[in-house]
């Protein structure tokens, strides 16, 4: 059996770190598989007894890849407890902080954390550059670099790299593996946009400098956003809204549709006709069990399907022709399991919902592990296997992200998430159930990506009229002041994040937190598998999937990287006896 295991520890080009085993059967596939989040978060903890205006703050540091989400998420909780609405250029500030994450995420994930499971940059050597400039002339004709000068420059650059032996950012990479399909015309192409995008992305959050202050991690405020309004004030381009940084914005969102109409997604149906399988591979829950939380309300204070530009819904057992209300606020709806997590409830069987949710470690490894407590080599369902907890919709685990928002969208029939998916199926000469898999997530982010940029220009574009008609309001300052507040309270913040459904949840006393849960895309999608023996997105993706040469499990990281993991950042660490390596004290 030992000859038959597969371990990936850690999973690389993801946020945080998690650990993959798997089980190859007699003909080469997957018959099982775990997912163990291998690091505590604990910001839940530090929050306790702090000002509720200031979570959003510690809570973004949840995540440095998904800058600012959970700082939405969190303004949106205290204001949802205390009766706080915003006003329009707020919640129009604030789409469009969200719609420029959302596609320079997008983007840098396929490319940056994604591409290289499908591109042999090594191969890219044996290129004729004449060959990969045609080819970006047939598939991306308004693309303004396709000169054979400049792809035989980006391959001079990948060959002293090479011949270096310090490959950087494309060190470590499976290169000549039987699974990579790309013909080296193709990997010259899909490396000269990877260091395109590279450059680009850099650009894009430069929005979030100007309405957030900064980037990563940009400002927030309970009541509205942080950015000063001043149309009066026609200086260079800073934190500030004029007609100066209105007008770089729309260039900078301009920009982003060009960067995927012209790279983006030429290059996910280029890669889609090389890897047709990769479309029955890596479904698990997708099309089965899938949730959306919907976003981008347009109309300010309103999370109705009138106003979410993502829709909201639940989809049981696959049935696409009901789509479930999602009711975050309903304890027989949600609820977290810690059965097989490291962490202690009142009772191990039974669910909470976050409002009463507990953050208390418990560390034990599962019976029958192999190795020590600090280092172990493989480890069983039997027990307890993971940092990340299980959130359950009815008892059901829950795929989230960008595939769950298009089928959804689908579902709900909504056209601009339908028309788009279905048109591109149909190119691809694919029914819809092909985005049940791995290939279909990729697919997916990149449709949503394009509507992500287009929402871009539309929200300067609304911002730009709606100060111009006289609005200049940023914020609801109204309930500032902690004595206009009840004395208990409590709400929920709503969020998609670009990896999927977002919650915060928050419990006031006395102005201050007593108690904050975060309930994020990963904690669905990595969820350890229940009692009853449901597996989480994670690990029931890759069974059935066939591994080709197990000592370098291509397949494996291919799955997974198409959810874009997001395992969390660490803010509490201990040391291999359990005691606290050191502390700070904030003011």
């Amino acid at each position: 059996m030992s000859e038959r295991r597969i371990v990936v520890d850690p999973v690389t080009r993801i946020e945080g770190h998690l650990r993959v085993q798997a089980v190859l059967g007699d003909d080469g596939k997957i018959t099982d598989a775990m997912s163990t989040g291998t690091m505590w978060r604990g910001l839940e903890v530090i929050l306790k007894g702090r000002d509720p205006r200031d979570a959003w703050a510690f809570v973004e540091r949840i995540c440095g890849v998904c800058t600012g989400i959970h700082a939405l998420a969190a303004v949106r909780s205290v204001e949802d407890a205390i009766g706080i609405k915003i006003p329009k250029n707020a919640n129009l500030i604030r789409n469009l902080i969200n719609a420029t994450l959302y596609t320079q995420d997008h983007i840098v994930h396929f490319y940056q954390l994604s591409a290289l499971d499908w591109v042999d940059v090594v191969s890219a050597l044996q290129a004729d550059p004449r060959e990969t400039a045609d080819l970006q002339q047939k598939i991306s004709p308004r693309h303004p670099l396709a000169a054979v000068g400049y792809f035989r420059d980006i391959q001079n650059r990948v060959k002293k790299l090479v011949e270096s032996g310090q490959l950087s950012i494309f060190n470590k990479g499976y290169w000549g593996h039987p699974e990579m399909k790309l013909p080296p015309a193709v990997n010259l192409l899909a490396v000269a946009h990877y260091l395109e995008v590279l450059d680009f992305q850099r650009e894009c959050v430069r929005i979030h400098t100007i309405l957030g202050g900064k980037n990563p991690h940009p400002n927030y405020l309970v009541g509205g956003v942080a950015c000063p309004i001043n149309m009066h004030d026609t200086g260079a381009q800073g934190t500030m809204v004029n007609e100066v940084t209105l007008n770089y914005m729309r260039q900078v969102a301009k920009q982003a549709v060009a960067m995927v109409e012209n790279v983006y997604l030429p290059d996910i149906k280029a890669i889609a006709s090389f890897y047709p399988e990769w479309f029955k591979y890596g479904g698990g829950l997708a099309g089965k069990n899938m949730l959306c939380c919907g976003d981008f309300p347009e109309i300010p204070n309103d999370w109705s399907d009138k106003s979410l530009q993502l829709p909201q819904g639940v989809i049981v057992n696959g049935n696409l022709n009901e789509v479930h209300d999602f009711d975050p606020r309903d304890p027989e709806q949600l609820q977290e399991f810690v059965d097989h997590s490291w962490y202690q409830y009142p009772d191990q069987n039974k669910g909470l919902h976050p409002w009463d949710g507990i953050t208390e470690q418990k560390y034990e490894l599962p019976p029958g592990a192999e190795g020590t407590a600090t280092k172990f080599s493989w480890l069983t369902p039997d027990g307890k296997y993971s940092w990340v907890k299980s959130p359950r919709w009815r008892g059901h685990m829950m795929e989230v992200g960008p595939l769950a928002r298009l089928v959804v969208g689908v579902a709900k029939n909504v056209p601009h998430i339908k028309e788009p998916a279905l048109a591109l199926l149909s190119e691809l000469n694919a029914p819809l159930e092909a985005v049940f898999s791995t290939l279909g997530r990729h697919a997916a982010r990149a449709l949503e990506c394009h509507w992500a940029a287009q929402k871009m220009v539309q929200y300067v574009d609304e911002l730009t009229a709606n100060i111009k008609a006289g609005d200049e309001a940023a914020a609801n300052m109204e309930f500032w002041e902690p004595s206009t507040w009840p004395k208990q309270c409590r709400g929920v913040g709503l969020s998609e994040a670009p990896r999927g459904a977002l919650a915060h949840y928050c419990v006031i006393k006395d102005t201050k937190i007593e108690n904050w849960q975060a309930v994020v895309p990963t904690t669905w999608n990595a969820s350890p598998r229940s009692n009853e023996g449901q597996q989480g997105a994670f690990e029931l993706s890759l069974i059935g999937t066939p591994i080709a040469d197990p000592k370098r499990p291509l397949e494996i990281i291919r799955t997974i990287h198409s959810f874009d993991p997001c395992l969390a950042c660490a803010s509490h660490l201990l040391n291999p006896e359990g005691e606290e390596l050191c502390s700070v004290q904030v003011r």
